[in-house]
């Protein structure tokens, strides 16, 4: 048996985080994925400014070593209406994952993690953080499992890695482009139930999606060929899937030795999609925990110290979850997709949101304030829309 300070079980952004924060503090890090890489992974692959913040402070470079396109202007759209091209935007930067991930992954290598890439997992034992390869096992005083949405140590801790009546799905599909530098960025509220899609320009092409709450789209095909059609383009390409932890994230992420990171403890924002932020930041709260808690010669505190190191991106996703319904519950579209228009400060919020320069607790606030004048637009929408003379019998 193979024995480390630390296990990372995933080497994706959440797991890279980790390993790397845990590496350069001096201990013994095991990086175990089932992949080699690079590898592909369905990800909008939106690296926001939070996320960009999140690596310079994690990583301790200026951007990571992956191609990427920057954008400055976005256009938005909701319910099949336009609301318009917007350039005061903060930066936005467009990635695969594949280039992403393999850099991030890198970093963590060098900075002293053991690769243990491309290993076949038999078997997870949380209860004494022990993982077994067809070939060894490995053990740790603390485990950390950056192992995705579908995460076979949230399986091993619960049954089942999701609740899967509050799950989210995507599918995806890459589009080439002549042309990719001048694509625009694209952002479509409700092109799934309680969803967006989305149409990212990358280095290499279009990387095109629909995501949504699962139990309230029973054919989110149907919903990916309406949003190709939408954006005058082939229905020709092949289609990735993926399950997205929209919101419903683990109030104890994990147990006993154990922790949970990213996707794996449902860390995604139900609003904006956002993923790899929060994957980086857990990451690097699960690894400080483990390095406090090794350091005291107490790895069983290492979960309570995570849990207290949670409590700001739980509070923004409990914030989220709170705001989602003026977006797209039926009652208030209209009165949202009018406030979009009009409001130069509820876009500037959403802007800021997306670049990490506002937190929720703030937008919370402003939310509570124009609550009033949002009900009022919602119900003026509904009266002029019943109001409206009905269409001539043919």
């Amino acid at each position: 048996m193979s024995r480390y300070d630390v296990i990372v079980l995933g080497a994706g952004p959440g797991g890279s985080a980790a390993a790397v924060t845990a590496a350069r503090a001096g201990l013994r890090v095991a990086l175990i994925d089932k992949h080699r890489f690079p590898r592909n992974k369905l990800c909008g692959g939106g690296f926001t400014g939070r996320s960009m913040r999140y690596f310079r402070e994690i990583f301790g470079a200026e951007h990571p070593d992956a191609p990427m396109l920057n954008r400055s202007s976005v256009t938005f759209c909701a319910f099949g209406e336009e609301l318009g091209r917007y350039s005061e935007v903060p930066p936005l930067y467009m990635t695969m994952r594949r280039t992403l991930d393999h850099a991030l992954m890198q970093a963590a290598l060098d900075a002293g993690a053991e690769d243990v890439t491309g290993a076949t997992v038999t078997d997870i034992a949380p209860a004494t953080a022990t993982v077994t390869l067809s070939d060894r096992t490995l053990s740790a005083d603390v485990l950390i499992a950056a192992d995705g949405v579908s995460s076979p140590t949230a399986r091993a801790l619960y049954g089942q890695p999701f609740d899967k009546r509050r799950i989210g799905f995507a599918l995806e599909v890459e589009h080439p482009s002549d042309h990719p530098a001048r694509t625009e960025l694209r952002i479509d509220f409700g092109a799934a139930e309680w969803g967006y899609g989305w149409d990212f320009p990358k280095t290499c092409g279009r990387t095109i999606g629909v995501g949504g709450v699962l139990s309230r789209n029973p054919d989110m095909k149907a919903n990916l060929r309406r949003y190709l059609a939408q954006l005058g383009l082939p229905d020709d390409q092949p289609i990735k899937g993926q399950f997205l932890p929209f919101g419903n994230f683990r109030r104890v992420p994990g147990r006993g030795p154990t922790l949970l990171a990213g996707d794996a403890a449902g860390l995604v924002d139900p609003i904006t999609g956002e993923g790899i932020a929060f994957a980086l930041k857990s990451g690097q709260e699960a690894a400080q925990a483990a390095i406090d808690a090794l350091a005291q010669g107490q790895p069983s505190t290492a979960l309570p110290r995570y849990r207290n190191a949670l409590k700001p991106i739980h509070a923004a996703i409990t914030q989220s979850r709170l705001i989602r319904p003026l977006l797209f519950l039926p009652t208030f579209r209209h009165g949202f997709i009018r406030g979009f228009r009009e409001s130069s400060a509820l876009r500037q919020d959403y802007l800021r949101l997306l670049a990490g320069e506002t937190e929720y607790s703030e937008i919370t606030r402003r939310t509570i304030i124009r609550l009033p004048r949002h009900i009022l637009r919602a119900i003026s929408a509904k009266l002029r829309a019943d109001q409206s003379p009905a269409p001539p019998v043919p």
